[in-house]
Formats: structure tokens, sequence, C-alpha cells
């Protein structure tokens, strides 16, 4: 019990690190729904109707790398963020284990 417990995850902290989260999923759902209305109207344009099962496939195979480059900051805030808040969360968690381990 000499020890000073290490700072409780920081609820701010959570609350960023799931808003950047959410954020970067929409904007790879939007990106993901923006390229199946292009295919499907592509499609259309040509004159070549697409299942849209097949349009969706297509978009989620393109969207998934093109979402890493396009969204790159989001990623990376959205990365750093949990990173910080696992780390303290983390840090509490073996800091409770030590001291329970100690009883």
């Amino acid at each position: 019990m000499n020890e000073q417990a290490p700072q409780a995850p920081d609820p701010q902290l959570k609350r960023e690190a799931r808003r950047a989260v959410i954020v970067y999923g929409l904007a790879r759902l939007a990106l993901f729904i923006g390229l199946t209305a292009l295919i499907q109207l592509l499609a259309v344009a040509i004159g070549a109707p697409v299942p849209l099962l097949i349009s969706a496939t297509l978009a989620l195979i393109v969207a998934m790398p093109l979402s890493m480059f396009v969204f790159k900051g989001m990623r990376l805030r959205a990365t750093q963020a949990v990173a910080g808040w696992d780390a303290q969360r983390k840090a509490h968690k073996a800091w409770l284990r030590e001291e329970l381990s100690k009883r």
C-alpha cells in the first residue's frame, strides 16, 4: 500500500476515443454506400444493370483499402485515442490486481 494508485481511466479520454472510432466508422460506411451507389449508377448508365449485392461486394472490396488512405487522419486519431485510453485502463487494472494479490 506504499504505492499511490494510478489515476483511474479518464472518462473524457474514453469519450474522445469512442467518438473518434464512431466518426471513422461512419466515414467508412459513407464511403461504402457512396461507392455502391456510384457502381449502380454507372451500371445503369451503360445499360448493364448489376445486382445490388454484386455492387455492394465490389464497393466493399474497393472501400476497405481506399479508406485507409482517404481517412488516414481519422484513423490515426482513433487509434491514438483508443491506445491512450487502453494504456490508462491497463495500468489501473495492473495496479488493482497487484493490490488484491497482497491481501
